[in-house]
């Protein structure tokens, strides 16, 4: 499924993406070893289980590259031309070995680009919220996209 490109979105257009996806100790100790994140409480069953949380905690950064990964198809797979920030990400639950997230998108903010006629900003707002129902990460995402019209 492809993105969509400049021209096709509105604010206020929102999307929840599928599939959701459930993650798994794989994930968290693959992601969390390639960044080199050795932080206990991702890692170590016993210091996780004196923590506050009782378990693992999922790496953060991997929720977050989760959400962006869950929104590509969406929204800027094919019509992207940059990722121009991330802004705002919170976690306000934590993520735990086995939620299943799902990702959600909404346009909060589109403008033209003053110096390039055949493309737009967008930002989205990305949320992930949990089995549970509960938002486990929230970002503001401005993308850079190609215009249907210069197509």
């Amino acid at each position: 499924m492809a993105g969509r490109f400049f021209d096709e979105w509105a604010v206020g257009d929102r999307i929840v993406h599928q599939p959701s996806r459930t993650v798994t100790e794989t994930d968290n100790l693959m992601f969390s070893a390639m960044t080199h994140n050795m932080q206990p409480l991702h890692l170590d069953a016993e210091t996780a289980k004196a923590s506050e949380f009782g378990q693992i905690l999922v790496n953060s950064t991997f929720t977050f590259s989760l959400a962006v990964g869950l929104s590509i198809a969406d929204t800027t797979v094919g019509t992207l031309v940059a990722n121009l920030g991330f802004d705002k990400v919170v976690t306000p639950k934590p993520t735990f070995i086995g939620d299943t997230l799902t990702c959600s998108s909404e346009v909060v903010e589109m403008r033209e680009s003053k110096s390039r006629p055949t493309q737009g900003i967008v930002v989205f707002k990305h949320e992930l919220t949990n089995q549970r129902g509960e938002t486990a990460l929230s970002m503001l995402r401005t993308v850079l996209l190609k215009k249907k019209a210069a197509e």
